[in-house]
């Protein structure tokens, strides 16, 4: 099964490519950009508290087969309660 690389950063609504470097997510796919990940989540997923890493790049030759997802997850509040904390 592959990653869903999902399009958006669930705290600010970020685009996020498919190729982009700035994706971060954590082991169950939640996903933020890097400037949310370093400034407001401390490299630590708010949903499950994993560890934040870069998103692996699909060469653009699968995507073909295999793209990504167009479905966008936000949290219902971005990061403003994470923000407060």
């Amino acid at each position: 099964m592959a990653l869903e690389l999902r399009p958006n950063c669930e705290c600010c609504d970020r685009d996020l490519a498919p190729d982009s470097l700035d994706a971060m997510m954590c082991s169950f796919e939640c996903t933020f950009c890097s400037d949310c990940t370093t400034t407001i989540l401390n490299g630590k997923c708010p949903n499950c508290g994993g560890e934040l890493v870069r998103r692996p790049i699909r060469p653009a030759a699968k995507l073909v087969n295999n793209p990504a997802s167009t479905k966008r997850v936000l949290k219902a509040d971005g990061c403003a309660s994470i923000k407060a904390a």
